[in-house]
């Protein structure tokens, strides 16, 4: 019985296939998977380079490329194009073993060939060639075959490299971009990692090279398996892992260990496959969690497409670290009645005037969040000698012990009144944990790791034994869009010597990344581990447009540039559901779905976790964190929308906390931008933001 391989590049290409070809497409590989003599759907390539190209019918019009082995019974389906397309794509292409990775490859020969004659004669007049310090024993050593050796020999400038993205290999030309970028052989060799073993392969095996090739092909065991596949393309291929990620996802650790990296580095990604790793190796359960009920649901749907074993899915579980902390606080004491935030405004008051105290309820309120709840302190003598970093206001002995005294009234009147905040039944769930010889957990995987609070650190650590693989943590503090700072140390989590940092972008142009870059350029962003974390070395390899940034007198002529840009985009064949719409406020939201669909443009406000595919999702930046889209434009960026005036401590009451309020803010527009792939527009009315101060 033959078996199907399903190029990862295919997923999304059938995604903008119309459906009824995507249907005939499912039914002809159906009928492929189920023939014992797979060969006799398949017809050869006249003229082709690589006879093991071959095509299948789809329709009279679409043809389906599909690479056959000489022997062995896995078949790749490649392509899917109209029938003279097909044949031209086949006959330029060749299929290859790359004998460092033992991966398949696919390469454009005839544009190579054609490129190289062009690039040759203008490497005749240059005084240096890109490769001039790289030997061809070192780039033989990085999987570089003698053809691509030939082309890179005759590169003169790193932008005909990127111009040759397309047509060579993937590895090897992601190789030869490090070294273009001024990384050593040896730095390239550490950060492809996993992807070059140094191995030898037999380069004749294309069954399998296309069983070691998981980042770039999924094997599909029968027909229902392919159906599956092919119902959420797109998806499916978000959550392949890269090379240079597999060795941190398969690696063992002696305890807690970190991922770290910039936007689109795929540290989610990172997370989903780690946690199915952990759930293979069937030693315990494991917890895959964050800090929202929405990224939970979108991590819930990558492991559903992820995780072919329902036994294997059925040993992790899927929260985030409040409903842990809710589970654990009813199973020993009931439901607790939550503190809404007008009865705790209420609270402070009622206590400040009761104790004549020269205390904002604010700066008493944050006092209490991130002094006394974040270090669990418990006594007056524990308040005395806390740290408070980052709190602005100094406090002497005296003034200590009368902000102790109001924190003690404020707590005596919950307790009076049976109240609990959400930080409250995390610190009771992590000390009845604790107190718990048997833990729920055998490996807990976070993701978004820069937005828990010190209470939610100390659950998950209470939550598993202390030991290999207990935690895994994956995020990025330039996207904190919380006001939670915090020092693993201080929650009892080293990771000191098992941390990673990514440094790729999978997702977004390299003008949209150095674009967003510049928002957070300069700023001193913590790294939860005693220092300064910083994005030096993230880069994008992919190339498109220049963000569009445009101002505008009245909100009317900002949301009719809205609705045009959206137009314009719709037009050049973006489809609804690969546009988003993002903005500070609620109530610019609904103005934009509003006028979006009084244009006749489909558009939904994000309200949970699921992301309509056939309308435009406008949504609050703080929705928007987890997502990404094709086009993205980000919108009332104005003075007095970004930030809002009420979202930041006045500086005259609280200087650090000012400071930490605008990072915040500062942060969230980052993450806003980041989640466009190959469009970005920015746009204000009135005067425009002064976190866009500097940027064009």
């Amino acid at each position: 019985m033959p078996s199907l391989a399903i190029d990862r590049d295919f997923l999304r290409e059938y995604a903008k296939l119309e459906k009824p070809v995507q249907d005939r497409v499912t039914e002809a590989f159906a009928k492929f998977e189920q023939s014992s003599h797979a060969g006799q759907h398949l017809e050869k390539v006249s003229n082709a380079r690589d006879d093991r190209f071959r095509t299948i019918r789809i329709t009279q019009f679409w043809r389906g490329v599909v690479l056959a082995p000489e022997s062995g019974d896995t078949y790749t389906l490649l392509k899917v194009l109209p029938h003279d397309d097909a044949y031209v794509w086949a006959q330029r292409r060749s299929a290859s073993v790359n004998a460092t990775t033992g991966r398949i490859e696919i390469r454009d020969v005839s544009a190579i060939m054609d490129s190289m004659t062009g690039l040759a004669g203008i490497a005749k007049h240059a005084p240096v060639m890109l490769f001039d310090g790289v030997s061809d024993a070192d780039l033989r050593r990085l999987g570089i075959d003698e053809q691509t050796l030939a082309f890179a020999r005759v590169l003169t400038d790193p932008v005909q490299l990127d111009a040759a993205r397309s047509f060579l290999p993937g590895t090897q030309w992601d190789v030869l971009a490090g070294l273009a970028a001024g990384l050593s052989p040896e730095e390239v060799w550490a950060e492809l990692g996993e992807a070059i073993v140094g191995e030898h392969y037999d380069p004749d095996d294309l069954s399998a090279a296309v069983a070691r090739s998981s980042d770039r092909v999924v094997l599909v065991d029968g027909p229902d398996e392919l159906l599956a596949v092919l119902r959420h393309p797109f998806a499916l291929w978000r959550v392949y892992l890269h090379p240079v990620q597999r060795k941190t996802v398969e690696a063992h650790y002696r305890g807690p260990a970190r991922v770290s990296g910039g936007p689109g580095t795929g540290k989610t990604v990172v997370a989903l496959h780690r946690a199915r790793y952990l759930a293979r190796l069937d030693d315990g359960p494991v917890l895959l969690t964050t800090f929202t009920s929405t990224l939970t649901g979108s991590l819930s749907a990558g492991l559903k497409l992820l995780v072919e074993s329902d036994q294997v899915r059925e040993r992790i579980d899927v929260r985030n670290v409040d409903q842990l902390a809710h589970q654990v606080f009813r199973d020993h004491h009931g439901a607790p009645r939550l503190l809404d935030a007008g009865q705790e405004n209420e609270l402070w008051r009622s206590v400040i005037t009761a104790l004549g105290l020269p205390f904002s309820e604010a700066f008493l309120k944050q006092e209490w969040r991130q002094v006394i709840l974040a270090q669990n302190v418990s006594t007056a003598q524990e308040y005395l000698s806390a740290k408070r970093t980052g709190r602005g206001r100094r406090l002497g002995p005296r003034q200590r012990a009368e902000v102790w005294q109001a924190i003690w009234d404020f707590s005596q009147r919950l307790r009076e009144y049976d109240l609990w905040t959400h930080e409250m039944v995390c610190a009771e769930a992590a000390r009845l944990l604790e107190g718990q010889a048997d833990k729920p957990y055998r490996h807990i995987v976070v993701d978004e790791a820069q937005d828990l609070s010190p209470a939610q650190w100390r659950l998950l650590r209470a939550a598993v034994d202390r030991g290999p693989n207990d935690l895994f943590l994956v995020g990025d503090t330039h996207q904190r869009i919380y006001s939670h700072v915090v020092s693993l140390r201080d929650v009892g989590i080293e990771v000191a010597g098992r941390s990673t940092r990514l440094t790729l972008n999978y997702r977004t142009t390299a003008e949209i990344l150095a674009w967003s870059l510049g928002l957070v350029r300069g700023e001193p962003i913590d790294d939860m581990d005693g220092g300064l974390d910083s994005l030096a070395g993230c880069r994008s390899e992919m190339h498109g447009m220049l963000p569009t940034i445009t101002g505008y007198h009245r909100k009317s002529g900002e949301l009719d540039g809205l609705s045009a840009t959206v137009r314009g985009w719709l037009e050049a064949g973006v489809k609804p559901g690969e546009i988003g719409v993002a903005a500070r406020a609620r109530w610019l939201v609904d103005a934009a779905v509003k006028v979006l669909t009084a244009d006749s443009v489909p558009a939904v406000a994000l309200t949970g976790a699921a992301v309509p595919a056939d309308a435009v999702s406008v949504g609050t930046m703080h929705r928007m964190k987890g997502l990404e889209f094709r086009c993205l434009a980000v919108i009332g960026v104005n003075d007095k929308s970004v930030p809002p005036v009420g979202a930041v401590t006045s500086a005259a009451d609280d200087a650090s906390a000012h400071r930490q309020d605008m990072q915040r803010e500062r942060c969230l527009l980052f993450v806003a931008c980041t989640r466009a792939r190959e469009q970005l527009s920015v746009s204000w009315h009135g005067d425009r933001s002064e976190l866009l101060a500097g940027l064009g």
